[in-house]
């Protein structure tokens, strides 16, 4: 993925022969013969590295300089200077470029810095998103399964992965919609960039504008500085748009329009923003219901629907139960250094015959518990919670949505009503669980 790098030297033979060695190490390259047409591009178009002449005639390399960081600070700028002007070169460092070159310099050594500044930035990017990506992910190592749907899964993530196509993942809570989007990324040709993540349905709906687009310093009252969107983050990754059904009407329009062009502004902002990264959208919502209803965009949809992946329920890859209780076995005994060996045969039947209606996120809570209230070396049935009256499983006779409704109704009553406990347990958040209170009409007992 090409880096877009603008030379700006009011001298010919120096802007050609910057480009020309730029150009064979694959960036995407534009020249400017003096700071003002350079100011002039930057304010139509986004770049991630710029190389400035310190002595230009008309604006300086240093007026230059300041004139970009206040547009856009996360550019990197590298001064082009002679041995006379070190002083200035130094000045322009305090100033926040990112470096300088003096004249003459050799291709080799201009690369070692292009290249330290690419490594730097996607570092960058992908720093600001490790504290919530920990937040968010779930305590899966990998996908897990061996059952005929799981391997219908892994084969259509092989195929889609090294593409850039969009991808809408759907399916119940709780079913790996988040693993199957963090698969597609890391082995697809954007590993190594972000892996940017927005769960539409925990963000407000007032703030979701400045949460992808950015906002600029003194946009409204407390943007007290400039502010990089998810949007932007995710150049040169993936963008995952976890519960996009949850998404309002006029943000729906907003991520229609840069799905198309790949072209935004930051809230305040008047400088287009372009950004390359592949969309990868989730949802549990029926969007095909939702769009009937009038609450989902049909060209929006469609723009997310290109590669369809449905994950199936733990219902249908019961093959699997086994397996995934293994897996969170071995991990939660070594976390909480017990030494349990195994899943009695007796447990096991009772896991083989619980509908599991949180999916594998309430097999895993399942787990973790079991482990934690266990006496002995192996986990008996009266370890795990779907024992509890308020896991009794429903009739198979109700549908999956009476289903879900019954069993957030007991997980909330034997919570009494505490909600941060009852999305844990659930695998959700609570701004999740608020809406399908809200949704199946769920109200408190008096």
């Amino acid at each position: 993925m090409s880096t877009k790098i603008l030379v700006v030297d009011d001298e010919l033979i120096m802007r050609e022969s910057l480009s020309g060695w730029l150009y064979r190490d694959g960036h995407e390259v534009e020249t400017a013969e003096s700071g003002e047409a350079a100011l002039e591009k930057v304010k139509r178009s986004r770049f991630d590295i710029l190389l400035v002449d310190l002595k230009m005639g008309g604006m300086s390399g240093l007026e230059v300089l300041k004139e970009i960081k206040e547009m856009d600070p996360d550019v990197a700028v590298v001064m082009i200077t002679a041995y006379g002007s070190i002083s200035t070169a130094i000045e322009a460092m305090k100033n926040g470029a990112y470096d300088y070159l003096l004249k003459p310099f050799d291709p080799n050594e201009l690369g070692l810095v292009i290249d330290k500044i690419i490594g730097q930035q996607a570092q960058a990017r992908e720093n600001l998103f490790l504290k919530e990506q920990f937040k968010d992910r779930t305590r899966f190592e990998s996908m897990i399964g061996q059952s005929v749907p799981m391997h219908k899964i892994f084969n259509l993530i092989e195929d889609v992965a090294p593409t850039d196509s969009t991808v809408l993942i759907t399916g119940e809570t709780g079913t790996g919609k988040g693993l199957a989007a963090k698969a597609i990324h890391t082995n697809s040709p954007r590993c190594g960039g972000p892996f940017v993540v927005i769960n539409c349905g925990a963000i407000p709906e007032h703030l979701m504008e400045s949460e992808l687009f950015g906002h600029q310093k003194g946009a409204f009252t407390d943007a007290k500085e400039t502010k990089r969107g998810r949007l932007e983050l995710a150049h040169g990754g993936t963008l995952f748009l976890d519960e996009i059904g949850e998404v309002g009407m006029r943000m729906q329009i907003d991520l229609l329009r840069v799905l198309e062009d790949r072209v935004f502004y930051r809230v305040g902002g008047t400088q287009p923003i372009e950004a390359d990264f592949r969309v990868i959208a989730a949802s549990n919502r029926n969007l095909e219901k939702a769009i009937k209803e009038g609450a989902f965009r049909e060209d929006l949809y469609y723009r997310l629907n290109v590669i369809s992946i449905i994950m199936p329920s733990v219902r249908e890859r019961k093959d699997d139960i086994p397996l995934i209780a293994e897996h969170f076995l071995h991990r939660f005994s070594k976390e909480t250094n017990k030494p349990i060996d195994l899943i009695s045969r007796e447990a096991m039947d009772e896991m083989m015959l619980y509908e599991w209606p949180g999916n594998v996120r309430e097999l895993e809570n399942a787990i973790e518990r079991a482990v934690v209230v266990c006496k002995g070396r192996s986990i008996q049935p009266e370890d795990l919670p779907i024992f509890r009256p308020e896991y009794v499983s429903p009739s198979s006779g109700n549908s999956l949505k009476d289903v879900e409704r019954e069993h957030i109704i007991r997980m909330l009553d034997g919570n009494q009503w505490n909600i941060a406990k009852s999305a844990r347990i659930l695998g959700i958040d609570r701004s999740t669980l608020y809406s399908k209170i809200n949704r199946y009409q769920i109200q408190r007992p008096r």
